[in-house]
């Protein structure tokens, strides 16, 4: 191994930039590893647990930007620093007009009076700081970043509302605002359904969702994670609600989140029964099973699949057929019997938060003994970077997976590893994939998965053993991926696809239920 580092004095590079940089970075020709970041404490802990830690990254500066590579043997490291210069220079952020780079925030709203909103993708312990300039200028604020204290959460949320401005965060990763994707969103139809919600992932699945039942979104708001919690008491979801109320272009409303406090929740509820509009409350949670009902006037659900339907029939659209998963067309029991004898658990490594969630809470309704890293239950708790048991979904885009590294959305090298780490395990028979599509996400996420799953099947016929892949392509034809070509390159890998999130768990509980011949 020849590592390489190359440390650049009080250069500021925002995390979404850093994320695509480094994710290019390693594709530059010569290099077996690059990372890219800021000198913290987090990013120069992740690099020596990669084993790339150098005297000069250890003497970086919270300041400066580090560039680290293992070389290739014989390669030139000032020729692959000049790539990566050459990369930075033509990647987001790099030009003029519209696609202007500024070195504060105040340099920017000088260039642009009139811009209304600010998206801030700056290390957590910087963000609120940029938060409340902005408030000041009588901005709304859109924070990607995450690491921000609950504090000033809170704080620069109390702020916001008092002035009749929104605060979309922190760890906000999607949003549509007039029409504009923002951080993680889909390519979606304009339309008179509006969304609040509380969950990045939820929020692009419900509005693909939407899309694909032929309705459009007229407006995305995110809150962060954090909003519906008691300490924060759901201040943007409850302004947010306000907002699409009072919108012209507004004709139903869908809230989204994972279970809230109580209190939360029926505040949520109260103000949701006042909004003169129809409103779809999901809460995504255990009780997915139960299906839609009314509460105040309300229809409550618990998955991105109900709300979606139901929220496009309010808007007057006619469905063919009911919201139950048809898996009719999957040949269920060929599939079971195709096992060997000891094949009998699933595994889901996921990109998106809410796919994880949604996927675990549909095991958990119809199968045994299963695990997350992100379970609320200590005893089906996943260790951080832990090995699965039993049945298992893992959130590669929780903190433990990302912190100094770019998000599984944006690169996904932790995964493929993990999937064929997976492949080699003689008790697993089903792999679930999920494969975000939009703006900010990898050009091409299932051809950067390839490899990995042709290793991974590769691995299992070796053993002589079957291994279902299963794969949910979350996208439309119009993100600049397409979700047609992307679900193609599945099909021609022998991965299985389905259209939606609940048809993924459920699928994936089926192939392996207990009781099979």
């Amino acid at each position: 191994m020849t590592v390489a580092a190359r440390i650049s004095e009080n250069t500021y590079v925002d995390s979404m930039s850093l994320m695509a940089l480094s994710t290019r970075a390693n594709d530059v020709d010569g290099v077996n590893q690059a990372m890219v970041g800021m000198g913290t404490d987090m990013n120069k802990q992740v690099i020596e647990s990669v084993g790339l830690m150098t005297p000069e990254v250890q003497g970086a500066g919270r300041s400066d930007l580090i560039t680290v590579v293992d070389l290739a043997d014989g390669q030139d490291a000032d020729e692959v620093f000049a790539a990566i210069d050459a990369l930075r220079a033509t990647g987001p952020g790099a030009g003029t007009g519209a696609n202007a780079s500024f070195r504060s925030l105040s340099q920017a709203l000088r260039e642009d009076e009139d811009s209304t909103l600010v998206v801030i993708s700056v290390p957590g312990e910087h963000a609120a700081r940029e938060a409340k300039s902005a408030l000041q200028r009588d901005k709304h604020v859109m924070i990607f970043s995450d690491n921000v204290s609950l504090e000033d959460e809170i704080e620069l949320k109390k702020t916001a509302h008092d002035k009749g401005l929104l605060v979309m965060g922190p760890d906000c990763g999607t949003a549509i605002i007039n029409g504009k994707g923002l951080c993680f969103a889909n390519a979606v139809r304009r339309g008179r359904i509006g969304v609040v919600a509380a969950s990045g992932t939820g929020a692009q699945e419900v509005s693909v969702q939407i899309d694909a039942l032929g309705g459009g979104i007229s407006q995305l708001i995110g809150v962060g994670g954090r909003d519906l919690s008691a300490d924060v008491g759901g201040i943007m979801m409850l302004d947010g609600l306000d907002v699409l109320a009072a919108d012209e272009g507004t004709d139903v409303i869908v809230v989204l989140s994972k279970p809230p406090a109580r209190s939360v929740k029926d505040a949520i509820l109260e103000r949701a029964a006042r909004a003169g509009k129809p409103v779809v409350a999901c809460f995504i949670g255990p009780s997915g099973s139960t299906g839609p009902l009314e509460q105040d006037g309300v229809t409550v659900v618990s998955t991105s699949r109900d709300a979606a339907r139901t929220a496009v029939a309010l808007d007057g659209t006619t469905l063919d057929g009911g919201s139950e998963v048809d898996l009719t067309g999957h040949d269920v029991a060929s599939v079971r019997e195709s096992f060997t004898s000891g094949q009998r658990y699933v595994r889901g490594l996921f990109c998106g938060g809410t796919v994880n969630d949604e996927v675990f809470y549909q095991l958990v309704a119809e199968l045994d003994d299963v695990h997350s890293n992100v379970a609320g239950d200590p005893s089906t708790r996943l260790e951080p970077n832990g090995k699965s048991r039993a049945h298992s979904v893992v959130d590669f885009g929780s903190d433990e997976y990302t912190q100094g590294r770019p998000h599984p959305m944006i690169d996904p090298t932790v995964r493929a590893a993990r999937l064929v780490e997976e492949a080699a395990d003689p008790e697993v028979a089903v792999i679930l994939l999920d494969f975000e599509l939009g703006f900010g996400s990898n050009p091409d996420p299932v051809g950067a998965m390839l490899d990995a799953i042709e290793k991974a099947k590769a691995t299992a016929d070796e053993a002589q053993r079957p291994l279902e892949i299963i794969g949910y392509v979350l996208g439309t034809d119009g993100d600049s991926q397409n979700k047609a070509r992307q679900t193609e390159q599945l099909h021609q890998a022998g991965v299985r696809t389905v259209s939606d999130v609940i048809e993924l768990g459920a699928l994936g509980a089926a192939y392996v239920r207990e009781g099979r011949n």
